[in-house]
């Protein structure tokens, strides 16, 4: 079995080779790392690379990870060390995660928590010196989400509360968007922190930066990734934001319908959302479906609208009330003009197929209108393009059941061509000529 060592260990070799031996950064981490190999020891889990003092033979992040914990609070005399320290311990926390664990494990997170409720409670606040904490938050926080404590919460719904500037707290929405990922504990600290009342008021602004941001911290809370955790609560943090958010991030469709990125992202978020059969009903009566219908008309060449799109008619079509709204207002001519138009994109392909799969789903009407659209066709048309995507054929097959199953007459036809496809199917045979012996006896 390969030996290992620490990264302390590693650094203070290198110390020793620039301190005692007069040795260059390069040449000391040179020899340092032949050292070790020719020991045996594996390095794998080794930050190489990390910046040396070429004075002192000390990893520059914890020197000054050592100066940020001796400042109290930011003024005019150290206003400018400051900004230079957190430049310094920026740039490297955020080249590798390892560096990250370094950082963390070495007091970074304590010492930006206490300057950063330090100047929370400053009488004059520094817009600048706020934003660059709570970016260094986000960094630190990246793939290494269990340094969030209760105390980071409380400052981030401190400064959501009381910050006006934008830059800030779209940093702070991007800080709680990193802590969620691939952490249940992390999401339901947040959402039982009642944070979502603090997150709505900033559904009034017209700033689609911050809207974007919003919906991504919405989609991130719903999340089901940490695989420490047998059960999360993904369904239920879903519903307390819909309940709160979900009216209000329709309307907002219509707000920013210029906007192709914004319009994308809150369809996603409100598709995300929409986890009950009520709430299909809450966003078709506050316009979401005809807006929807419309955008992606218009935009028909804007293949992540479309994309999103369809998975916002995918959720709705799980109320059946709006599962029919949604073709009699046109969408099956729709959907299969867009999958033709398209059909060489395997994504749009995919999310078109499971669309129609869903609203053929158990209704006879809805799949008469697909059939009369065309879209038997384009379906098969598409499986043969993207014959190796499992998602597409998958898709494809759920949506030519559901079509069949209501029209029994053309199953024939469909088994033909599931044949053709080269897809093992059973046709039975419409005549074996028993019955005209049977005559001539």
């Amino acid at each position: 079995m390969a030996k290992v060592i620490s990264q302390e260990t590693f650094d203070d070799t290198v110390k020793e080779n620039v301190v005692e031996f007069e040795m260059s950064v390069e040449e000391a981490k040179e020899e340092t790392i032949k050292q070790f190999q020719a020991q045996g020891v594996n390095l794998g889990n080794i930050i190489v690379d990390l910046k040396v003092n070429s004075t002192t033979g000390r990893p520059i992040v914890l020197e000054k990870i050592d100066e940020l914990k001796k400042i109290e609070e930011i003024s005019e005399g150290n206003r400018k060390d400051f900004l230079e320290i957190i430049q310094v311990i920026s740039e490297e926390c955020s080249k590798t995660l390892p560096h990250r664990v370094l950082a963390a494990k070495n007091g970074a997170n304590g010492a930006l928590l206490k300057i950063l409720r330090n100047a929370l409670d400053a009488e004059l606040r520094d817009q600048e010196i706020l934003r660059k904490v709570v970016e260094n938050f986000s960094i630190l926080s990246e793939k290494q989400p269990d340094i969030f404590t209760h105390e980071c919460l409380d400052v981030a719904i401190r400064l959501l509360q009381t910050e006006t500037d934008e830059t800030v707290v779209r940093e702070c929405l991007r800080w709680l968007q990193k802590v969620c990922v691939l952490h249940e504990m992390n999401r339901q600290m947040i959402v039982e922190g009642d944070t979502v009342k603090h997150f709505k008021v900033f559904l009034t602004t017209k700033s689609p930066i911050m809207i974007r941001e919003l919906c991504s911290l919405f989609r991130n809370l719903v999340l089901d990734d940490d695989i420490r955790v047998e059960y999360g609560k993904a369904h239920e943090h879903a519903r307390i934001i819909a309940e709160s958010c979900l009216t209000d991030l329709t309307k907002l469709l219509y707000d920013f319908k210029g906007d192709r990125d914004v319009v994308s992202d809150l369809l996603l978020t409100i598709a995300t959302l929409t986890v009950r059969n009520e709430y299909c009903l809450v966003v078709e009566d506050a316009g979401g479906l005809k807006f929807t219908l419309i955008a992606m008309a218009e935009h028909s060449d804007c293949l992540k609208l479309l994309r999103e799109g369809l998975k916002f008619l995918k959720a709705l079509a799980g109320n059946d009330s709006v599962k029919v709204k949604i073709i009699q207002q046109g969408a099956a001519p729709l959907i299969t003009s867009l999958l033709n138009t398209h059909r060489n994109n395997e994504s749009l392909v995919r999310h078109a197929l499971a669309a129609i799969a869903m609203l053929t789903l158990r209704v006879k009407e809805n799949s008469q209108a697909f059939f009369d659209a065309g879209a038997a066709e384009v379906i098969v048309e598409c499986m043969k393009i993207h014959e190796k995507s499992k998602f597409v054929q998958r898709s494809g097959a759920h949506s030519i059941r559901n079509m069949v199953s209501q029209h029994p007459n053309i199953a024939y036809d469909v088994k033909s061509a599931l044949r053709d496809l080269g897809v093992s199917v059973h046709l039975n045979e419409e005549w074996t000529g028993k019955a005209e012996k049977a005559i001539a006896k």
